[in-house]
């Protein structure tokens, strides 16, 4: 039984990958359908964005109400119908109401089955669950492709709300399997939810939720700008650019199935060290003089030196604060970490329109050198 939960979580993980990339690859062709600007997409991806915040941040009082399985259950429940109004919808507007679900979905079950993960698996589940994410968010795009060529965007929002939904049937049915999970665990629970002045007050609670902050916002803007870095600072042409994009993105995933194995001879804490590492030495060969493949392989070394950092700091988040406090840390871990990828790639763009795309490097680096700062801070308050 074990066994069969183990492999829902992992297809649960695949299934939250799956919508991620849907808007950025439909909208060149909805926002012309619904005769929008093309800076529109901004403003669902920032709805969307402050559900996911708002969810993860009561993601906690949710769990403790109803358990891990079944908020899973909902929260997947409800993405699906939001994928499913994205398919009918017929206007901007619409868009965005169907938005706020969409968010609060994705945030709820997000948390609640990271912390789960955390408590329950060992670092390598938590690298390969986070792996099945990166395989999820790549199928995504080539489901979009297919169902464009079928019949259109809807078509592939459509596609994807169904394997939401028939992921749903799923879980409620093994709902027993989760509860039966839920009685060894509930010893380790807290009597009441923890108020956000509480979590702060933890001590090492700040470090790690900007550790956090940081190792996100490094992410989404180094996969947001690294194509346009590469245009703007080597003249690389634009198709060429875009492929390198997506190797950072291919870094991450096949880092976090590598990160699996090492996990099993290295500590969380040693893991995110050597991610650190790898990294540092990504965002350097963007720094020196050498040319554009120096930069072009630095963008791919530093994909897979964020691989083990995500998993890694959700993983050693019982261990550092205990298990009774992880599913309130972990619920604002997560909203820091929508709110560093929500704001921070596009503070780098007005840096970069007023100053250079070629301050890429310094940006990443500025955040890499804070998030080392803060999660050695964090080493040595929990020694």
């Amino acid at each position: 039984m074990a066994n069969l939960l183990l492999a829902i979580i992992y297809i649960s993980f695949i299934s939250l990958g799956l919508p991620d990339a849907l808007l950025g690859g439909s909208w060149p062709t909805m926002q012309t359908e619904f005769g929008v600007p093309v800076s529109y997409a901004g403003i669902i991806s920032m709805i969307i964005c402050m559900g996911t915040i708002v969810s993860s941040l009561f993601s906690e009082r949710m769990t403790k109400l109803l358990g891990t399985g079944k908020v899973t259950a909902i929260s997947v429940a409800t993405t699906a119908a939001a994928l499913f109004g994205f398919s009918v919808s017929d206007s901007f507007i619409m868009l965005c109401i169907i938005a706020v679900p969409y968010g609060l979905g994705a945030g709820g079950v997000d948390a609640a089955i990271n912390n789960y993960a955390a408590i329950h698996y060992s670092s390598r589940h938590m690298s390969w669950l986070h792996c099945m994410w990166g395989i999820g968010a790549s199928a995504g795009p080539y489901i979009l492709a297919a169902s464009m060529t079928k019949g259109g965007w809807n078509l592939g929002y459509c596609w994807v709300g169904t394997v939401q939904i028939a992921l749903t049937a799923v879980l409620f049915l093994t709902l027993p399997l989760w509860k039966e999970e839920k009685n060894g665990e509930e010893e380790h629970q807290s009597k009441k939810p923890l108020s956000i002045k509480e979590i702060f007050a933890i001590p090492g609670a700040k470090e790690i939720m900007t550790a956090f902050f940081c190792y996100c916002a490094l992410e989404s803007t180094a996969g947001l700008w690294a194509s346009s870095y590469l245009v703007m600072q080597f003249g690389v042409s634009e198709e060429t650019a875009a492929g390198l994009a997506t190797l950072f993105y291919t870094g991450i995933t096949v880092g976090r199935a590598a990160s699996g194995f090492i996990a099993a001879k290295l500590s969380d804490k040693n893991m995110i060290r050597l991610g650190s590492a790898i990294i540092a030495l990504g965002v350097l060969a963007m720094l020196l003089p050498l040319g554009e493949k120096v930069s072009m392989a630095g963008i791919v070394l530093a994909g897979l030196g964020c691989a083990p950092v995500y998993p890694c700091i959700i993983h050693s988040t019982p261990g550092h604060f205990g298990a009774d406090k992880s599913q309130a840390i972990i619920g604002v871990q997560m909203a820091c970490a929508y709110i560093g990828s929500c704001f921070m790639p596009p503070l780098f763009g007005i840096l970069a329109n007023h100053v250079s795309a070629g301050i890429l490097p310094f940006y990443l680096g500025a955040l890499l050198v804070t998030m080392t700062f803060v999660m050695e801070r964090l080493n040595r308050i929990k020694e």
